[in-house]
């Protein structure tokens, strides 16, 4: 057996401070850095330079050997001029690339679901927009997919601005440690401060906060997201989820997926929710205290008690200007929107071209009406273009939309328009059957508003009739106390006599319009619309 002798080589070695000019290919170690280096040579020799070279190792500082960075864009036959010229690039170093795009795993996030995050992502959030006053260490903070776990409130300061890989991918997560947060996530000035603190020290008040493609979830019973003294914000494609379902939610259910709060001095204005999210709280948003120009468009608001609720325990005026449009709700145990409270000043909201599916039946579908659908309680806003899939007998039980008396404007375009407390139903069409000698009810009418259990003393008849080529307009006028006697007078022009004969009876509450025929081998078409004053 052969005996293989390895022989030991010694090159230069010390601290890295002391390395000297090394020989050409001489090889030298510097003990402190952990760093190998070999000499360049001479001019002579035919080195480009002189000094040494580091030869790379585990320990090498990568992104300062490779310092320079150059975008070059390229593409069959063409490179992007970054500089003046093509001899004179614009190059940047590594690290400050890297430092275009921050990721929460920087601050020691993991996403897994399992670890704490807590502190990871609340040093993020301080370390980028409130450690410092100056807007360039401001970055946008990226959420790779994942289920960031939290264990207390997440305050999101001014100018933060967070985003992820979908509403569905990247989610911050809370579960309850012991003691309830108050909500998953909640806006904090420039000096993370909350609450009644919001603004002290100069601080700004929450304001230009972004948030998009990402999901806020809770375990717990507590808001989502709070949006305290907060302006000039947005929200997209954003996730908002509470832990109830509907088996469990009742009238109790106090927390919100959104909840805007304000003060008389740092009040919350021109916030946008669009094409988000809202699930499992009492309600998809609630705002009562002061606040202006809040747009939430469409989104979907689902399994709540309420899907949006506006001033009902207004303080300071209540809400204003808020502008709920496009929206699909679905599964809302009772009103999918509530706006004001009687004797408030709660004004200037709308609710437009919103789809209301299951809402107000108690989550027992149609069938099941439990309330209205949209109410509004206080003069001065509007609901127009909305669309519902309570059909008219259910309607007639709990109304699609009430204004319980106020001077507000609503446009139910399958029932009826409401002007303040004026009312006009959308005209309908009836069939008068020829020689009709027995008088026939072509409608009834109850004069007991089942919601606000108001009786509704009068109201006319409009219509509009034709038969066999002759025209009759004309009006009814009903009064009645409720359930006492009944009285109505007709006015009507016609250009031939039609044979028509109109009367009106009175059971209780309930009223029917009737009519009889004469014999002519026609039948008579009807057009009417009922008007009254609450």
């Amino acid at each position: 057996m052969s005996i293989t002798q390895i022989s030991k080589i010694t090159h230069r070695k010390g601290l890295n401070e002391n390395l000297p000019q090394l020989a050409g290919a001489e090889l030298g170690w510097a003990l402190d850095a952990r760093r190998l280096y070999i000499g360049n040579g001479t001019i002579v020799d035919g080195a480009p330079t002189i000094g040494n070279t580091e030869v790379l190792t585990q320990y090498s500082d990568i992104l300062q050997i490779a310092s320079t960075y150059t975008y070059k864009g390229t593409a069959t036959g063409y490179e992007v001029l970054t500089g003046p010229t093509t001899t004179t690039p614009i190059t940047r170093t590594l690290q400050a690339k890297f430092d275009d795009v921050v990721s929460i795993r920087d601050f020691g996030a993991t996403g897994d679901g399992v670890t704490d995050d807590t502190l990871a992502i609340n040093r993020a959030l301080v370390q980028l927009y409130t450690r410092e006053v100056n807007s360039e260490i401001r970055r946008s903070l990226f959420f790779p997919a994942g289920t960031y776990k939290v264990t207390d409130t997440i305050n999101v300061p001014s100018y933060a601005k967070l985003y992820g890989e979908g509403a569905k991918s990247s989610t911050i997560k809370y579960y309850n440690s012991g003691v309830l947060a108050d909500a998953v996530v909640r806006t904090s000035d420039s000096k993370n401060q909350t609450g009644a603190n919001i603004g002290n020290f100069s601080a700004v008040a929450p304001t230009d906060i972004e948030i998009s493609s990402m999901g806020f979830e809770s375990t717990a019973t507590n808001d989502i997201f709070l949006l305290e003294s907060t302006t000039n914000s947005s929200f997209e494609n954003v996730s908002l989820k509470g832990s109830e379902t509907t088996l469990t939610l009742t009238a109790s259910d106090s927390k919100a997926c959104i909840r805007i709060n304000s003060t008389a001095l740092l009040t919350s204005q021109n916030i946008t929710f669009n094409n988000c999210v809202t699930d499992g709280t009492g309600y998809g948003m609630q705002a009562n205290d002061i606040c202006s120009a809040i747009t939430l468009s469409n989104s979907k608001i689902s399994k709540h008690y309420i899907g949006v609720s506006i001033g009902d325990t207004p303080t300071n005026n209540g809400p204003s200007g808020v502008r709920i449009t496009q929206n699909v709700f679905d599964d809302i145990l009772a009103q999918g929107i509530l706006i004001g409270k009687p004797g408030e000043t709660v004004s200037k909201n709308i609710s437009a071209f919103n789809i209301f599916y299951d809402v107000g039946n108690t989550f027992l579908g149609a069938g099941n009406p439990s309330s209205t659908i949209i109410e509004i309680e206080n003069s001065n806003n509007l609901s127009v273009g909305d669309m519902f899939e309570r059909d008219d007998a259910d309607n007639v039980t709990f109304p699609r939309i009430h204004l319980n008396e106020s001077a507000s404007i609503a446009f139910d375009l399958s029932n009826k328009i409401e002007l303040g407390t004026y009312v006009r139903e959308t005209g309908k069409i009836a069939t008068l059957t020829d020689n009709t000698s027995s008088a026939t009810a072509i409608f009834t009418f109850d004069l007991e508003d089942s919601n606000t259990l108001v009786d509704i003393g009068s109201f006319k008849m409009d219509y509009a009739l034709k038969r066999d080529g002759i025209a009759r307009t004309g009006t009814i006028n009903i009064t009645t106390a409720g359930s006492g006697t009944l009285t109505y007078d007709e006015s009507y022009t016609e250009n031939a006599a039609s044979g028509v004969v109109f009367s009106v009876t009175q059971t209780l509450k309930v009223v029917t319009v009737k009519y009889t025929t004469t014999s002519t081998t026609e039948n008579a078409t009807l057009s009417y619309s009922l008007v009254r004053l609450y």
